[in-house]
């Protein structure tokens, strides 16, 4: 059984390609990336090196692999049962992705809400008598680190930068459903002109965020190590960073494909599949501006 795609070829009703070497070359590639940052942790000179070879040898990979799934897409393999397949591994990659962040929020919450109140109680006052259950734990020896393991910071306001980046990632929002709208309508030159602009806002944002890292480290003496302020600090807004940074190639990549011809305004999945990646994006970010730099 076949259906007639929209560039007037049959496709299969399910494509099944045929026997490949991405998915096995892309483990190797990881392997030497985990393999490298294990061993970096510990001091291990050629560490660095191996996780450097492991993510360039990765990333050749995912490109050669994106390139063959590109092109069995514009060859007209792809049907309509390949379309739900895409947006149903693409709706479980999200939900993973809600649940990573959601395991991290969990930290923070019940670091706050339960762990700081315990150590605090006065079933602890004669272990700890200096402790001060007080968020976040700034000065060294006052709050969470009586021992003084923990050195004197700052923590990390929301004004200007966090406020800034909301505003870039609250408008790449709006500035990418007004590209997927013209793509919709056919109006390919205004969409990719938003999309453009969409990958400007991103890479704004993350250069926004490195700065601010520059800024928590140099100036305020925030680090990774600064109790678990700063390591729940770094690890969410770390993390979003990433994924703001993989989101931005996504678009970037899905433009290029633009300019070249690909998508129509009834089949356009990519397309899509980038843009509810980037809405999560903005959601976490949302609810990272209020919780890690407000309260």
């Amino acid at each position: 059984m076949s259906v007639v795609v929209s560039k007037g070829h049959e496709a299969p009703y399910y494509y099944v390609p045929g026997p490949s070497r991405h998915p096995m070359m892309a483990a190797a590639g990881l392997f030497f990336v985990i393999l490298g940052a294990g061993q970096w942790v510990n001091g291990v000179a050629w560490a660095p090196y191996s996780v450097l070879f492991g993510l360039v040898w990765w990333g050749v990979v995912l490109t050669q692999w994106f390139l063959d799934a590109i092109h069995e897409s514009e060859s007209g393999l792809y049907g309509e049962r390949i379309d739900v397949s895409y947006r149903w591994s693409m709706a479980w990659f999200i939900f993973s992705e809600v649940m990573f962040f959601a395991s991290f929020f969990g930290a923070l919450f019940w670091a706050r809400l339960y762990v700081l109140p315990a150590l605090g109680s006065i079933d602890n006052a004669l272990l700890w008598p200096d402790f001060k259950a007080i968020w976040p734990s700034e000065a060294m020896g006052a709050t969470a680190s009586p021992a003084g393991t923990v050195e004197p910071f700052r923590t990390m306001g929301p004004w200007p930068i966090p406020t800034i980046n909301t505003a870039l990632l609250l408008t790449s929002g709006v500035t990418l459903t007004i590209a997927h709208h013209a793509l919709r309508e056919n109006l390919r030159s205004r969409c990719l002109t938003f999309m453009w602009l969409t990958v400007l806002l991103g890479v704004l944002f993350i250069s926004l965020q490195a700065y601010e890292y520059y800024e928590a480290y140099t100036h305020l003496n925030l680090k990774l190590s600064s109790g678990i302020y700063g390591s729940t600090f770094f690890m969410l807004t770390g993390f979003h960073g990433l994924h703001v940074f993989v989101g931005m190639l996504m678009l970037l990549f899905i433009t290029l494909r633009l300019q070249k011809g690909h998508f129509t305004p009834e089949r356009h999945f990519g397309f899509e599949g980038a843009a509810w990646y980037w809405h999560f994006v903005d959601v976490v970010w949302l609810g990272l501006y209020v919780v890690v730099y407000w309260t």
